[in-house]
C-alpha cells in the first residue's frame, strides 16, 4: 500500500505514469532485477475458491450462450482453383528438392565404395592400427570435454537455462513443488481449524465466565448510581449508546483530573511557565530572523501525510506488544493459540454484554428515578421525560437509510449473461507477467537531460522526453493494474 501511495505522489509530481531509475541504480551499484516488483502469490491463493467459482458460472453462461460468431476476412481475391493450383506447385517443388537431395546422397554413397574397392583393404601393423585407434579416440574425448567445459561456464556466467532432469518427480524442482503442495493443504486445513475455534471457544467463554462479567458489571454500575447520588443529591443520566454506554462511565472515572494538583505543584507549574513563555518570546525572535533568509530558498517538493502510518504503527505495536518476546519453540506446527483467542474474545463478550447491561440498567434507573419521583409528588414529569427520551431515538432511526439494490431481482448468472452478450466480460488465456519479456532503459535520464534541439544552448530549452523501455512497462501494468486489484484498494492521485 506504501508503495502504490509513493507511486501516486510521484505521478502527481512529474504527471508521467512512468519514472526512469537507471542514475539510481548506477550510483547504487545495483541491477535493474533488484528493484522488479514481485506479485505475492497469495493475491491468488486468498482468493482461489471465489475465482474458480466465477470461471464455473462464466463457462456455464457461455456454453448456453453457444459459440461466438467470428467474422472471417478476406485479405487476398482467390478462386478455390488457383489456391489448389498454388499449392500444389510448391509440393512438387518440395518433393523435387527432397529427391534430388537423395539422390545427391545415393551418387556420394557409390563413390566411396568404388574407391574402396579400388584401394583395397589397408595393410596395418597391429601398432599403426592402435595409433590410429587412439588418435580418434583422444581427439574425440578431448573435443567432448572442451564442450561440457564451456557448457559449465556457461551455466555458471547464467548465460544458459539448467538442464532439465529426466524424471520430473524426483528432482529438486519437482520435490520442492510437492512440499509446497503439502503446505497449503496445511494451511488450509489450519485455517479451517482456527476458523472453528473462534466460534467454540466463544462459547464456552460465554458459558463459563459472561454471568460473573454481567454481575460485576451491574454492581459498578450501581455502585457509579449511589456514588454520583451521594455526591449530588439525585440519580445521573445514562450515557446513550453513541457515547459508548457504561464504557464512558468507566473511561472518565479511569482518566486523571489535571487540576487534582496540590499547591507546591502549581506553584512549580507558574514559575516553569513564566519560564516558558520568556523562552516562547525569544524563541519567536529567533524564528522571525531565520524566515528572512528563508523567504530567499526555495521550497522543494514535500510528501504528503501517509494515510497508512496508522495501519503500520498498530500492526508495529501489536508486533511487540504480542509476537517479540513470545517464543514459538513448542508450536512447531504453527497451529492457533488458544489464550490469545481467548484473549481477544473476552473484549468481544465483555462488548457484547455490556450492551445488555445497558438496557437493563438503564430500565432499572428509570424506574429508580420514578419511584424517588412518586415519594416526592413528581411521578407525571418523570413520565413525560420518558417519552421525550422515546421521541429521540426515533428521529435517530429514521435518518438510517439502507442501500437500495439496483437489482432486486436478477441473479448472479442472468447478470454475468447479460455481460457477457455485450463483449464485457470474456474468457481470456492465462498468461503470467513473467512471460512478458523486455530490457530495462539504461540511457533514459541521461536522454531527459539533452535539449531536442541541439543547436539550442538555453538551459530551460524543451528537453527530449524517452519512450519507456517494456520493463517500465510492465512496471507500470504491475503498479496500476495488478497490486491494486490485490490489495482491494482504489488509488486516488493529487494530480
Amino acid at each position: 500500500c506504501r508503495i502504490l501511495e509513493l507511486k501516486g505522489e510521484m505521478v502527481g509530481l512529474e504527471l508521467l505514469e512512468y519514472q526512469y531509475f537507471d542514475d539510481i541504480l548506477t550510483d547504487m551499484k545495483l541491477t535493474p532485477s533488484d528493484i522488479e516488483i514481485p506479485i505475492p502469490r497469495y493475491f491468488i491463493m486468498e482468493n482461489y475458491r471465489e475465482l474458480k467459482e466465477r470461471e464455473k458460472i462464466l463457462g456455464t453462461v457461455l456454453a448456453k450462450m453457444g459459440p461466438a460468431e467470428t467474422e472471417v476476412k478476406e485479405d487476398i481475391d482467390m478462386t478455390t482453383e488457383e489456391a489448389i493450383k498454388l499449392i500444389q506447385i510448391h509440393e512438387r517443388a518440395r518433393q523435387g528438392r527432397l529427391r534430388a537431395k537423395l539422390m545427391k546422397g545415393i551418387r556420394a554413397q557409390e563413390e566411396r565404395e568404388r574407391e574402396a574397392q579400388l584401394r583395397g583393404p589397408p595393410k596395418l601393423s597391429r601398432d599403426e592400427a592402435a595409433t590410429r585407434i587412439q588418435k580418434v579416440w583422444k581427439g574425440f574425448s578431448q573435443r567432448k570435454r572442451i564442450v561440457d567445459m564451456r557448457n559449465e561456464e556457461m551455466l555458471f556466467l547464467g548465460m544458459v537455462p539448467p538442464p532439465l532432469p529426466k524424471s520430473q518427480k524426483h528432482s529438486v524442482i519437482g520435490q520442492s513443488k510437492k512440499i509446497e503442495d503439502k503446505r497449503r493443504l496445511a494451511q488450509e486445513q489450519y485455517e479451517k481449524d482456527y476458523q472453528e475455534a473462534l466460534i467454540s471457544i466463544k462459547e464456552r467463554l460465554i458459558e463459563a465466565e459472561g454471568p460473573d462479567m454481567k454481575e460485576q458489571m451491574q454492581d459498578q454500575i450501581r455502585q457509579w448510581f449511589i456514588e454520583v447520588r451521594d455526591a449530588t443529591g439525585k440519580f445521573p443520566d445514562y450515557p446513550d449508546e453513541d457515547a459508548g454506554g457504561s464504557a464512558a462511565i468507566f473511561k472518565q472515572r479511569e482518566e486523571p483530573d489535571p487540576n487534582e494538583d496540590n499547591d507546591g505543584g502549581k506553584k512549580k507549574k507558574g514559575k516553569k511557565g513564566k519560564k516558558g513563555k520568556e523562552k516562547g518570546k525569544k524563541g519567536k525572535k529567533g524564528k522571525k530572523g531565520k524566515k528572512g533568509k528563508g523567504e530567499e530558498e526555495e521550497e522543494g517538493f514535500q510528501l504528503a501525510p501517509s494515510n497508512f502510518i496508522p495501519t503500520i504503527s498498530e500492526g508495529s505495536s501489536n508486533y511487540v506488544d504480542v509476537w517479540m518476546g513470545r517464543s514459538e519453540a513448542h508450536n512447531f506446527q504453527q497451529r492457533h493459540d488458544s489464550e490469545l483467542i481467548k484473549a481477544r474474545k473476552r473484549v468481544e463478550i465483555e462488548a457484547e454484554i455490556r450492551v445488555r447491561v445497558d438496557e437493563l440498567m438503564r430500565e432499572e434507573l428509570k424506574n429508580l428515578k420514578l419511584a424517588i419521583e412518586k415519594d416526592k409528588g413528581k411521578g407525571k414529569k418523570g413520565g413525560k421525560k420518558g417519552k421525550k427520551g422515546k421521541k429521540g431515538k426515533k428521529g435517530k432511526g429514521k435518518k438510517k437509510k439502507g442501500e437500495k439494490d439496483l437489482t432486486p431481482d436478477r441473479t448472479i448468472e442472468s447478470l454475468y449473461e447479460e455481460l457477457a452478450g455485450e463483449g464485457v466480460v470474456m474468457k481470456c488465456p492465462k498468461y503470467h507477467l513473467s512471460d512478458y519479456i523486455g530490457d530495462f532503459s539504461y540511457l533514459a535520464t541521461t536522454l531527459r537531460q539533452m535539449p531536442a534541439d541541439p543547436n539550442n544552448t538555453d538551459k530551460n530549452a524543451e528537453k527530449i522526453e524517452p519512450m519507456p523501455s517494456l520493463a517500465e512497462i510492465k512496471r507500470v501494468v504491475t503498479e496500476h493494474c495488478i497490486l491494486p486489484l490485490g490489495k482491494g484498494m482504489i488509488l486516488l492521485y493529487n494530480g
